[in-house]
């Protein structure tokens, strides 16, 4: 649920700058990317997920059914006068390798001319069954997007359990023999950092530069860029947050880092994000919170691109955290 930050402190700010008419109406930009969380089972628990997958998130799986109506609302909008903007499908999870229709889903896209990003965890490619994964993504021009905390060993376990380090140097590793890391826009490694504790993310360019410098210098690991993001306050994070007594501090830098500049480059101007059961939402955030979107439609079996891009994106306090 959207979080009540009471009548002061926070609350009056974030009234403040509603006032300023941030949140009047965010429109759509054209729709470049089909985000598709396709399940929240994972291999991993780790303390600052707002998707709050993990083992046990069997059930939250999308079937065969679901996977081919994505694929239908993709060729609707290729088809579309307005839908030549589309150029990216993002596959993100739980650890979205381990739905049974992965493979099929990433082929039947690419076989569309699309650009493909899997967001990875890292340790999923430790496990046997996925290890032929560097070189079967390297062999379709995927994007693997990598999360991991800390280029140090205890950031990384802090927040994602012990051994998590270890594994992910490993696959990092692999996935450079497999020519990722190297330069080469159809073998595109990515890293994604989030904050270890109730910190913002600092600045990327500087941030990456040290990355570089230390995945090479201590593991001879390479990727090609970094992105620093902030952790959302839902889910584990936001029980973390809420037991440390750091909810309203965090809340404050949040709020107090309010930039205008970044509403043109949001997510939710130019994706659209469909969960594990076919439902449609702004953003992946907006996903987690079930917070609908304001369109005439609720799964992507009827998905309308026209009526998509009409909608007004709907908005809540966790957005300050993009």
């Amino acid at each position: 649920m959207p979080l009540d930050l009471g009548p002061t402190g926070t609350g009056s700010f974030h009234r403040d700058l509603v006032a300023s008419g941030w949140d009047r109406g965010i429109k759509p930009a054209p729709l470049e990317i089909f985000q598709i969380n396709i399940g929240k089972l994972c291999n991993m628990t780790c303390m600052h997920c707002h998707v709050d997958s993990g083992p046990d998130r069997v059930q939250e799986n999308m079937d065969r059914a679901a996977v081919d109506a994505c694929l239908r609302a993709i060729d609707h909008i290729q088809a579309h006068p307005d839908g030549g903007s589309l150029h990216t499908v993002d596959l993100t999870g739980g650890a979205p390798e381990l739905n049974p229709h992965f493979e099929y889903l990433v082929d039947e896209c690419v076989a569309r001319g699309l650009h493909i990003i899997d967001r990875c965890n890292l340790t999923i490619l430790r496990v046997k069954r996925y290890r032929h994964l560097p070189e079967w993504f390297a062999a379709r021009g995927v994007e693997v997007a990598c999360s991991l905390p800390h280029y140090r060993k205890m950031g990384t376990d802090a927040q994602r359990g012990d051994g998590t380090y270890g594994k992910s140097i490993e696959a990092l590793k692999a996935l450079n023999a497999a020519g990722y890391g190297q330069g080469d826009p159809k073998r595109m490694l990515t890293l994604v950092t989030n904050p270890v504790g109730s910190f913002l993310a600092g600045n990327q360019e500087s941030l990456e530069g040290e990355w570089h410098l230390a995945l090479e210098r201590n593991h001879g690991v390479q990727f090609d860029r970094l992105f620093a993001l902030n952790n959302m306050p839902m889910s584990r994070y936001l029980e973390w947050l809420i037991e440390k007594g750091q909810l309203e501090g965090y809340m404050e830098k949040l709020l107090a880092a309010y930039n205008p500049g970044t509403i043109d480059g949001l997510m939710c101007r130019n994706t659209v994000s469909v969960g594990w059961d076919g439902a449609i939402y702004d953003c992946d955030f907006n996903q987690q919170l079930e917070m609908d979107a304001a369109v005439p439609f609720a799964r992507v079996s009827d998905f309308d691109l026209s009526a998509w891009q009409a909608r007004t994106v709907r908005t809540e306090r966790h957005c300050y955290g993009c």
